[in-house]
């Protein structure tokens, strides 16, 4: 059987599915991997810092200007579109099929395609709030500014709802993931190093029937897997989308 095959019928059979997803989730809308050998991880920075210094919570609060300058021109893609990817995991949340999206993208492409349940391990550039006060700003309201963008009601500065080198995830995503792994009977794997911590250690905790990992490089959890498949996610889970319309 070949692995597209093995794939359709595996989710043929599982009704609590669990997808743990990274950057190249997103990769075939357009959005960089940034891990990748040319990706954002790979550049020297502006001004001689790193990209892992310019998106940590230390330089956001000594340099702000500087952090909004690079979070804007290598961090926000606001009009790229959902792949078949996105596409077909909120098909199987709609069927029933599908427990929950865990994420470490802040892309916001799962709940575009239509996704209900996704828990973002890194959170979101659609979510944004003033630091002051509190109040909530979406990613269009922050592009309307230029520069720092600041609080309409009493000009403090707004941030990004996502998690910053140096910050904690969120205790209730966290929850939540647990949960959802721990219950599944299929997890699929998808676009991700599985380098990135804390995130990448939660797939311990599922106990299900079957691994399927999706990456173009190997990973360090290959040996655990039943299923690889390093060919481009999007084509793939076409071909998924079409075998399972078949019945």
């Amino acid at each position: 059987m070949d692995k597209v095959n093995q794939l359709t019928e595996w989710i043929r059979e599982s009704d609590r599915i669990v997808f743990f997803g990274g950057a190249g989730t997103s990769t075939e809308s357009g959005i960089p991997d940034f891990r990748s050998a040319t990706g954002l991880y790979q550049e020297s920075g502006q001004q001689g810092y790193s990209p892992e210094e310019m998106l940590s919570r230390p330089f956001f609060d000594r340099e702000p200007e500087l952090f909004y300058a690079f979070y804007r021109s290598k961090m926000l893609y606001p009009d790229v579109q959902p792949n078949p990817v996105h596409e077909i995991l909120a098909e199987l949340e709609q069927q029933g099929k599908l427990l929950a999206v865990i994420t470490q993208n802040i892309d916001g492409l799962h709940q575009k395609a239509g996704s209900q349940n996704v828990l973002e391990l890194h959170g979101s550039v659609h979510r944004n709030y003033c630091m002051s006060c509190g109040r909530q700003y979406t990613l269009a309201e922050v592009l309307a500014q230029s520069g720092v963008p600041r609080c309409s009601v009493d000009g403090g500065i707004i941030r990004p709802d996502v998690v910053l080198y140096g910050e904690s995830l969120n205790a209730d995503v966290i929850t939540a993931a647990v949960e959802a792994l721990s219950a599944a009977d299929l997890l699929i794997i998808g676009g991700t190093s599985l380098t990135v911590y804390p995130a990448a250690s939660f797939i311990t905790y599922f106990r299900g029937r079957h691994t399927v990992l999706m990456n173009a490089s190997a990973t360090a959890h290959d040996r655990h897997a039943d299923l690889i498949i390093t060919e481009p996610m999007g084509s793939v889970m076409r071909q998924v989308q079409q075998q399972l319309h078949k019945g």
